[in-house]
């Protein structure tokens, strides 16, 4: 396709394509046409003539040619003439005199017989006639003959060309009369496009909330107007989350930045005298610093996730040995609660030893954060009842979830209110649970939640065993 055709409107080029389909269509029929009448005219007439022809040679063989009952017969078809002509050419018989003579006939010959014309027979045009004609040489009562055989085609040859002309200049005025048609209609029915275009075209990331109309008819244009409006909500939803999390993001830092750069001005001010604003000052400052590299990573990890750039090594894992030493590093490091392993059956999964040791650690942590000091925390791996998944639960008794923010937790910088926490607010930047919720799903791991405020946490992991 050049670039003079590429710019042309689909509306066009619609109506060019079927247009072109239509005259190529046209003059195919035109062609059939014209050549289902000459077959048909110059079938009929052959048939005619070898009819005659083979009624007068058995009334010759039987020698009962051109007498009373031969003629009493009557073995000429009709529109067929005969001529008899004896061996110097004089006419004997002529089934009619008016008819052009002999000469003239043999004159006007055609040397290019058309294709639909018996290799066998002649044919002739004269004056403003077609005739197609047969000779047969005979002995008939010792006398040599000559037998002439004539059938008109047509006595108005200008009718057929006219007919030819007729159709062929009604083939090019259809032609014309479509493409103008095709191209109105091509027009009106691509005009929900162009409307569907001029208001996409007003849409920017200001006004995301504004909807493609959907029309009426069940058809192309309204399951394209529907897939659009989908794809419209999509977008706005992830143009609402990203700038929550930007929003969300700022915030988080703002925080430790703000905090860092006040003890770096109460250290630039007093740290050089006091050993206590020093040793102060450089604690806070590293404990902020920690808890940003926290973050920032955090941020990596579900920026690369959002990318699909997250890169996972699964293999086949013991998860009993997995919860052990998990467990057994949560009891290490964890001084305010009490940490227990209960039950903790065999079954080989198929997973990334790394992300998984993270997820369980995300909701270890979550229970160490909303449990008060002296509280339990503890795990139990079993198989289903069916025997295809292992199922991991991960509880505490601490002060629980309430049921109308069980859903928002897995969200990003999503925090329940201090209010109900322990000593009156837990830090954390509210990414873990996300992280825990990706990982789960790369995994076809299940998440379940029972719980109650005052009554604990338990959290139920669902997941695969090897085939």
């Amino acid at each position: 396709m050049d670039g003079r055709t590429a710019k042309l409107r689909i509306s066009t080029k619609i109506a060019c394509l079927y247009g072109a389909i239509l005259f190529v269509m046209l003059c195919l029929m035109s062609f059939v046409t014209g050549l289902g009448i000459y077959f048909s005219y110059y079938n009929q007439a052959e048939k005619e003539l070898e009819i005659t022809m083979h009624n007068v040679e058995r009334h010759i063989d039987d020698e009962t040619a051109f007498t009373r009952n031969f003629w009493r017969d009557d073995p000429i078809m009709p529109g067929v003439i005969l001529r008899v002509t004896d061996v110097s050419g004089q006419l004997m018989i002529d089934t009619d005199s008016r008819y052009p003579s002999i000469d003239e006939i043999d004159d006007g010959v055609v040397r290019k017989k058309p294709l639909w014309a018996n290799r066998e027979m002649q044919v002739s045009k004269v004056h403003n006639m077609i005739i197609y004609h047969s000779r047969l040489t005979t002995v008939y009562r010792g006398e040599l003959l000559q037998l002439h055989f004539y059938r008109t085609i047509t006595a108005d040859e200008s009718f057929l060309r006219t007919l030819q002309y007729s159709v062929l200049a009604l083939t090019v005025v259809s032609f014309l009369l479509a493409l103008f048609v095709g191209y109105f209609m091509s027009n009106r029915i691509l005009q929900p496009i162009r409307t569907m275009t001029k208001l996409v075209r007003k849409i920017e990331i200001e006004r995301m909330d504004r909807r493609v109309p959907v029309p009426a008819s069940h058809d192309e244009l309204s399951e394209l107007a529907d897939t659009f409006n989908h794809m419209l909500d999509r977008l706005e939803t992830g143009l609402k989350k990203q700038q929550r999390f930007v929003s969300d993001a700022s915030h988080e830092l703002r925080t430790p930045v703000t905090v860092i750069l006040g003890y770096s001005d109460l250290l630039s001010r007093w740290g050089r005298s006091d050993k206590d604003v020093l040793d102060e000052g450089i604690a806070s400052i590293h404990s902020e610093a920690v808890d940003m590299q926290q973050l920032i990573e955090k941020l990596l990890f579900l920026a690369r996730a959002d990318q699909k750039r997250q890169v996972l090594h699964k293999e086949n894992l013991e998860l009993s040995e997995l919860v052990e030493d998990v467990m057994k590093k949560m009891k290490l490091v964890e001084k305010d609660h009490t940490v227990e392993l209960r039950r903790n059956d065999e079954g080989e999964i198929y997973a990334d030893p790394v992300t998984m040791r993270q997820m369980i650690r995300v909701f270890l942590q979550n229970s160490s954060k909303y449990t008060p000091k002296g509280g339990h925390i503890w795990a139990d791996s079993h198989r289903s009842e069916d025997g295809k998944s292992m199922i991991l639960e991960l509880a505490d008794d601490g002060i629980g979830i309430a049921k109308e923010n069980q859903e928002k937790i897995f969200e990003r910088f999503y925090r329940v209110d201090s209010s109900r926490t322990k000593d009156g607010g837990v830090g954390g930047t509210g990414l873990g649970l996300s992280i825990a919720r990706w990982i789960a799903e790369q995994h076809d791991i299940d998440i379940a939640i029972e719980s109650d405020l005052g009554k604990g946490t338990k959290f139920i992991l669902t997941i695969p065993l090897v085939s």
